[in-house]
């Protein structure tokens, strides 16, 4: 395994980060701890979770990951050994069932205290806000839109101090954002410079091969103000895999039981994952191979967020840390990125 440190901290962590979403629904709890075994064996010691999963998100099975972490964490017994992310669900219908009162305080103190209880600790390393409260393009939309009348107001001071608070009770070390745009990551940066309050280390945003709208404003904010990528579904929901292209999926994978999640699925992201398969075959790779070490490889990444629906593909995934793409490969992918821009944004 490889390492780095979470920016402006001596926290050392993998630059492989364990996802965990599909624990509770997609995989059972004997099903993620045997991930969770296997990725701490091969070195992997940073495990990102929320309040929200498992994903699709539901009444029943909201928070069920975390307990699965949790009653890992219990079993092992290596707290101290192990990096936890977790975040706080933003608003919006989706979330609806878990509450409706945003990123105030009681919402913050609420969620952080209930995430304790699932995940069996008594702090987390970093406490990330999942997406933004304010209307913004996330989630697969490509261009801002302003809306005139979105009713959110500034908070960024108010939800700093929150979280400061926190930090002092020893509750959480350090916290994230997530699914931001370059003006809410400056203007959090601005609030924590201005008023002595937490800096946000990291950014969990998507990235991969079909989506590399990161490398806009974002990468100038991450490089310049050290605040690290740790970038989510490298693997695209599974499409850079090619087990969609080449007929390959089983019945349980997640694009055939969750049809809704198409943000990879495009006909140009499709045309787009064929090309990059041609160039990993051209090379003696899997396309996963070389999805994931053209992640790892950019100088914004703290960690990629891998996640697997068995072991196998875990497997595969962990071992692409020691695979070190040659630069007439990244020209070659360069260059379908050139023809077919972020089809997935």
């Amino acid at each position: 395994m490889k390492y780095t440190t979470l920016p402006n901290t001596n926290i050392k962590v993998s630059k492989i980060c364990l996802g965990s979403m599909t624990w509770g629904n997609q995989n059972t709890e004997a099903e993620g701890h045997k991930q969770l075994d296997y990725a701490f064996e091969k070195g992997v010691n940073f495990i990102d979770t929320a309040e929200l999963y498992p994903v699709p998100a539901s009444p029943e099975t909201q928070g069920k990951t975390s307990e699965i972490i949790g009653s890992w964490l219990k079993k092992i017994g290596n707290r101290d050994k192990v990096v936890l992310a977790s975040k706080i669900a933003g608003n919006g219908d989706y979330t609806a069932h878990i509450r409706t009162t945003g990123f105030s305080k009681s919402s913050i103190i609420e969620a952080i205290d209930a995430e304790l209880v699932r995940l069996e600790t008594d702090y987390i390393d970093l406490y990330q806000l999942h997406w933004p409260e304010r209307e913004t393009n996330t989630f697969g939309v490509r261009d801002y839109n302003h809306n005139p009348n979105d009713t959110w107001e500034d908070n960024f001071n108010e939800v700093l101090h929150t979280l400061e608070h926190q930090i002092k009770a020893g509750k959480i070390r350090h916290i994230g954002l997530s699914n931001e745009k370059a003006w809410g990551t400056m203007r959090f940066l601005q609030e924590s410079k201005v008023n002595n309050l937490p800096r946000p280390i990291t950014i969990q945003n998507a990235y991969s091969l079909l989506c590399r709208t990161f490398e806009g404003d974002l990468a100038e904010v991450s490089l310049r103000e050290n605040i690290g990528l740790l970038a989510y579904s490298p693997m695209a929901f599974g499409v850079l895999s090619g087990k969609y292209i080449q007929g390959k999926a089983a019945d349980n994978a997640r694009l055939k039981l969750f049809p809704r999640f198409a943000r990879y699925s495009g006909k140009q992201a499709t045309e787009a994952a064929k090309r990059y398969l041609e160039i990993a075959e051209r090379n003696g790779l899997t396309l996963a191979q070389m999805a994931l070490a053209f992640v790892n490889q950019r100088p914004f990444i703290t960690s990629s967020i891998i996640g697997a629906t068995n072991l196998e593909q875990l497997k595969e995934n962990i071992a692409s840390i020691n695979i070190d793409l040659s630069e007439d490969i990244i020209s070659q992918i360069n260059e379908v990125h050139g023809t077919i821009p972020n089809p997935a944004p």
